[in-house]
C-alpha cells in the first residue's frame, strides 16, 4: 500500500458506482434517444453523486455511455480507467441479465458469491444496476428485459495488478463495491480480497494455504512447499484478520510467512503488522537474546537499536528467528479453530528462511 498523504482525504467512487452511472445512461439513452448528462444515481446508504459521461453512442438497437473512474486520494489500480456499459434489450419476460464486455473478468472457480461462467460483476453492483435501469423502464413504461454489457478499456492489463489472476477471474477486472463510495487507504477491500482467497481455496479443495507478508515471503514459501499460486493469500499486514477468518473457515494447514520484524511484531501479539499500527518493543526482543544466552553488551545494543534487522545481524548464530517463529506460531494459534495444523516461517530480505516452527 502506498504512503498515505498528509491532510483530509477525499473520497471516491466503485467501479459498481461508475458502472451503475454508465448503464442508467445507456438506458435512458435507448429508451428515450438522449443521454443524461451528468447522470445522477442512488447509491445503498443513500448518497446521490452525479457523473459526467466521457462516451456516448447509440446505435439503433443499443447504446452505451461511459464514466471515468475517480478513486478519490486512494491509490486504486482503477483509478482514471473508463467503465463503459452498453443496454439493449433482452427477451421478454428475462428481467435484467448481465455480459462481460472487453476488460471485465469471467469466473473460472467456484468460492465467489458468482457462479463459474459468470461475468466479473459483484452482486451489490448488479443489485444497484438493476434497480437504476427499473426505474428508467418504469419511468417509460416498459418493462426492464435488459442487457446490461460492462467494460473496461485496458481492464485485462490492469487485473494483472490485482488479485484476480489467483482467484481464478480471467480475461479482466471485477466490477466491485458494496456501497458505491471508496474510503481512501480502507483496509476492507484488502480484507475481503483475502477472505475471497481462502474462500476459493476451500471450495476448490485445497487444503493447504500460506499467508505471506510481502512478494519476498510470498516467494520463498511457494518455492519451500512447491504451492500453486491458487495457495498463496496476499495476507500483508493483516495477520489478524486472516486468522480470524480462517477459525470460521478453516484450511487443514496453514503457513504463515514474512519478514523477521514482522514476524517478532506478530510474536509479541500484535495482529496489525503495519508499521503505522505496531512498533517492535526492543526491550521484549533484547529480553529474548539474553535468553539465549548472549552477552550483556549484545542484549544492551538489541535495546538501542533503530531496526530489528539490526537485532538479527547482532544476534549471530544464535537462533532468534527460530525462537521469533515459535513464538509468532504461539500468537497465530491462539487465534485458529482446533484441528488446523500452522508452521511459520521467518525469511530474510535476500528471501532465505532463516527461522521456522515447527523445524
Amino acid at each position: 500500500m502506498s504512503r498515505k498523504p498528509d491532510g483530509p482525504l477525499r473520497k471516491g467512487w466503485t467501479t459498481g458506482a461508475c458502472a451503475t452511472a454508465a448503464a442508467k445512461a445507456a438506458c435512458t439513452a435507448l429508451l428515450t434517444g438522449e443521454f443524461p448528462d451528468p447522470v445522477g444515481i442512488v447509491l445503498p446508504r443513500g448518497e446521490t453523486p452525479a457523473f459526467p459521461l466521457c462516451e456516448k453512442r447509440l446505435d439503433g438497437d443499443s447504446a452505451t455511455a461511459g464514466v471515468v473512474k475517480d478513486a478519490g486520494d486512494d491509490p486504486d489500480v482503477t483509478h482514471g480507467a473508463t467503465i463503459l456499459a452498453t443496454v439493449r434489450r433482452g427477451e421478454a419476460g428475462a428481467g435484467v441479465t448481465f455480459r462481460a464486455g472487453a476488460g471485465v473478468g469471467t469466473v473460472t472457480r467456484a468460492g465467489l458469491p458468482l457462479a463459474v461462467g459468470e461475468p466479473a460483476i459483484n452482486p451489490a453492483p448488479r443489485a444497484m444496476m438493476q434497480a437504476a435501469v427499473a426505474e428508467v423502464a418504469a419511468a417509460q413504461g416498459v418493462s426492464a428485459d435488459l442487457v446490461i454489457t460492462v467494460a473496461v478499456p485496458g481492464g485485462e492489463a490492469l487485473a494483472a495488478r490485482t488479485w484476480n489472476p489467483r482467484l481464478g477471474i480471467v480475461g479482466g477486472l471485477s466490477i466491485l463495491g458494496t456501497t458505491g463510495v471508496v474510503m481512501p487507504y480502507s483496509c476492507s477491500a484488502w480484507i475481503q480480497s483475502i477472505r475471497s482467497g481462502i474462500d476459493v481455496a476451500r471450495a476448490n479443495g485445497i487444503t493447504h494455504v500460506a499467508g505471506a507478508t510481502g512478494k519476498t515471503s510470498e516467494a520463498a514459501v511457494a518455492e519451500h512447499y512447491g504451492l500453486d499460486e491458487s495457495a498463496l493469500i496476499d495476507m500483508g499486514d493483516f495477520a489478524g484478520g486472516m486468522l480470524k477468518y480462517l477459525r470460521g473457515h478453516p484450511v487443514p494447514r496453514v503457513t504463515i510467512a514474512g519478514g523477521f520484524a514482522k514476524m517478532v511484531k506478530l510474536a509479541q501479539g500484535h495482529i496489525d503488522l503495519h508499521s503505522s499500527r505496531s512498533q517492535v518493543d526492543f526491550g521484549i526482543l533484547a529480553a529474548w537474546l539474553e535468553e539465549l544466552g548472549l552477552d550483556g553488551e549484545s542484549v544492551e545494543a538489541a535495546r538501542r537499536a533503530n531496526t530489528a534487522a539490526e537485532v538479527l545481524d547482532l544476534a549471530g548464530a544464535a537462533p532468534i528467528a527460530d525462537l521469533v517463529a515459535r513464538r509468532a506460531r504461539e500468537a497465530a494459534l491462539a487465534m485458529l479453530a482446533g484441528g488446523v495444523e500452522l508452521d511459520l516461517l521467518v525469511v530474510d530480505r535476500a528471501g532465505r528462511i532463516v527461522g521456522r516452527c515447527p523445524a
